[in-house]
C-alpha cells in the first residue's frame, strides 16, 4: 500500500522557520519525482516545490524561491522542505506528493503550517 506521511508543521511568527518531513512507503521512492504541494484556506492545491529522482534540479514557485529548500534522501525514503523567512501567505496544509501518471498523488493527512504574529 502506498503511504506518505507528513510532519513538522506548526505555528510560527513571520520570519520564522520550519522543516517539513515526509516518510514514504509502499512504492519505489527513487523512481518518482516528488513534490510539496499546499492548500491555503479556501483555495485549491498548488505546487510549492519539486525535485527529481536523483535529488537534483529542484524547482520552486516564485513566491518561495530563495526561502524554501527541498531535498530528499532516497536511502531513507524521505522528502524534506526547509522553510525559512516564513510569511503569512505561506499558511496552509502541506502535503508531499509523487508525480504519478501525470498527476499529484497524495496519501497523507498533510501537516498544518500557520504563520502569524
Amino acid at each position: 500500500e502506498v503511504q506518505m506521511e507528513e510532519y513538522g508543521g506548526g505555528h510560527v511568527q513571520p520570519g520564522g522557520s520550519l522543516r517539513l518531513s515526509c516518510v514514504a512507503s509502499g512504492f519505489t521512492f527513487n523512481y518518482f519525482y516528488m513534490y510539496w504541494v499546499r492548500q491555503a484556506p479556501g483555495k485549491g492545491l498548488e505546487w510549492v516545490s519539486k525535485i527529481d529522482v536523483d535529488g537534483e534540479s529542484p524547482d520552486y514557485i516564485d513566491s518561495v524561491r530563495g526561502r524554501f529548500t527541498i531535498s530528499r534522501d532516497n536511502s531513507k525514503n524521505m522528502l524534506y522542505l526547509q522553510m525559512n523567512n516564513l510569511k503569512p501567505e505561506d499558511t496552509g496544509v502541506y502535503y508531499c506528493a509523487r508525480l504519478y501518471r501525470g498527476s499529484w498523488d497524495t496519501r497523507g493527512q498533510g501537516t498544518q503550517v500557520t504563520v502569524s504574529s
